[in-house]
């Protein structure tokens, strides 16, 4: 019996504690909203434009009307750019592959010749000359 009267009494005083701080946050949140709200039109007023400045806008320049030539210039001018610098780019990257392969390529090469200069003087029994004048001449 003694637990339940001390949790009801804790419960109690949880919700007088939360009703307090409720209502005090309310005041202090109240003098910011104001000055808050004073900000805020200072950004609006930044942001939004005058309504005859946006009718003004849409008129010169609605959804469907043709760009100008000075427009579509620029933007050919700008996917030119890109496509020259993708070209640069790919070619680069093709000139190091190429590069790599060779050099792949000539290591490949040289550690073959090697090995058959060493069989060659391993399997040479000094009877017959070297394979290189060994060679039928027609």
């Amino acid at each position: 019996m003694a637990c339940r009267q001390l949790l009801l009494i804790s419960c109690l005083l949880a919700v007088v504690l939360l009703c307090l701080l409720q209502q005090g946050t309310g005041v202090s949140v109240g003098t910011r909203q104001v000055e808050g709200q004073e900000a805020q039109e200072g950004v609006e007023q930044r942001i939004f434009m005058q309504e005859s400045d946006a009718s003004n806008f849409l008129k010169r320049r609605s959804q469907r009307s043709p760009k100008s030539r000075d427009e579509v210039n620029a933007e050919n001018r700008q996917k030119l750019r890109a496509d020259e610098l993708r070209r640069e780019y790919h070619e680069e990257q093709r000139n190091e592959f190429e590069n790599f392969v060779e050099e792949q390529n000539d290591e490949q090469e040289e550690r073959r010749r090697e090995a058959i200069e060493q069989w060659r003087q391993w399997h040479y029994d000094g009877l017959y000359p070297s394979y290189l004048y060994n060679r039928h001449h027609i």
